[in-house]
């Protein structure tokens, strides 16, 4: 993917810098945001079907989006944002498009693109495609959260939990592509007010 990002240009090896993306999915603090949530957005982006103004870039965003993560900490769309910007301008990325790749990291900590930003509805439909599961799955993936959060007292998990539901809840739309609309915004609507009744109860 970094090869096929600079366009062929000549330049640094991008393996070593896939192996240490990979090595961060990895991480022994993740239980969600693993290598396994990395491929499933980049699943869904090929479900997608052609839809971004530049799907190298969302494919990138998608590498780099949860690549630093602390759940004890707020700021990690910043910092992996910062990392992206630094290791795709080492890797040879064109400036343009690692800055694109940037804000695309950025635009995941509200999900909100604005209209007709197609790299952004793209890579955050991608990226909340998990919501829109079946049951089993959203239960294993809402497990796998709590866990994330271990460290967290149980009511104030839920609270804190409970408020991230709503906020999704009160978007006008979950999801902004045609096929995201059309195959996922119903299913991740009833299993967010499935939680948030589980939660409150």
């Amino acid at each position: 993917m970094l090869h096929r990002a600079r366009d062929h240009a000549p330049g640094p090896d991008p393996r070593p810098y896939a192996d240490d993306l990979l090595a961060r999915w990895a991480e022994p603090q993740r239980r969600y945001h693993t290598t396994a949530h990395l491929a499933a957005v980049l699943d869904r982006l090929a479900e997608l079907g052609p839809h971004a103004a530049d799907q190298a870039a969302v494919e990138l965003a998608a590498w780099f989006h949860d690549a630093v993560y602390r759940p004890d900490r707020s700021e990690n769309e910043e910092r992996s944002a910062a990392l992206a910007e630094r290791a795709l301008a080492e890797a040879g990325v064109p400036a343009a498009r690692t800055a694109e790749v940037a804000r695309l990291v950025r635009l995941t900590v509200t999900h909100d693109p604005a209209d007709g930003d197609t790299n952004g509805e793209a890579l955050c439909d991608a990226d909340l495609a998990v919501l829109a599961g079946s049951p089993r799955r959203y239960a294993a993936y809402a497990a796998a959260v709590r866990q994330e959060y271990g460290f967290v007292p149980e009511e104030t998990f839920r609270d804190g939990r409970a408020a991230v539901l709503r906020q999704l809840l009160a978007l006008p739309r979950l999801f902004r592509t045609p096929y995201g609309t059309r195959n996922w915004e119903a299913p991740a609507r009833h299993n967010l007010r499935t939680e948030l009744a589980l939660l409150e109860a």
